[in-house]
């Protein structure tokens, strides 16, 4: 203890290594490819979210209200309307009214089955798109791959009024 020796207490300065250099020049890549992965899985889901919806309208509501317009997946309200359902190649066709305003539907998987019958207020999802006929004449029709028949007696309850117009609609008997 007793020499007079001092001691060195001054910082040193580190020098980087190749390692360290090399460890930051390998973050970069690493970041792009991860920035790449969450804009096309934002992608994604938007193109999953937007295409995933269907808008619901009445028949008299389709080409008139924001969001019932051709182009895009819809969910088309209305009666079937009497006499109107034919089947031929697979695909069964009818018509479909609401407020005096009707539609014709293709319902590309075959018959509808279940309970779908003429009469009947149905839900059908599907698109508009343009049919051309053999005289070469295009006609705005409703393709549907789904249909949904109101049938239980909740609906008959809340909304008497909608069926006793679907039945004052049609001269089958209730």
């Amino acid at each position: 203890m007793g020499s007079d020796k001092s001691i060195e207490l001054s910082p040193r300065q580190v020098v980087p290594t190749a390692s360290r250099v090399r460890a930051r020049g390998r973050r970069w890549p690493a970041l792009a490819v991860l920035a790449l992965v969450f804009i096309g899985g934002g992608v994604v889901v938007t193109k999953f979210l937007s295409s995933a919806i269907d808008y619901y309208c009445n028949v008299d509501e389709v080409g008139v209200k924001d969001g019932c317009e051709a182009g895009r997946r819809l969910r088309v309200q209305g009666n079937v309307e009497e006499g109107t359902v034919a089947s031929a190649g697979g695909v069964t066709t009818f018509a479909i009214s609401f407020n005096g305003v009707e539609m014709v539907v293709r319902y590309v998987n075959g018959d509808p089955g279940g309970i779908f019958q003429e009469c009947v207020p149905v839900v059908v999802h599907g698109r508009l798109v343009d049919v051309t006929a053999a005289d070469g004449t295009v006609t705005l029709v409703f393709e549907g791959d789904h249909v949904d028949v109101k049938h239980s007696n909740e609906y008959a309850a809340a909304n008497d009024d909608r069926l006793d117009q679907a039945e004052a609609a049609c001269s089958l008997p209730a």
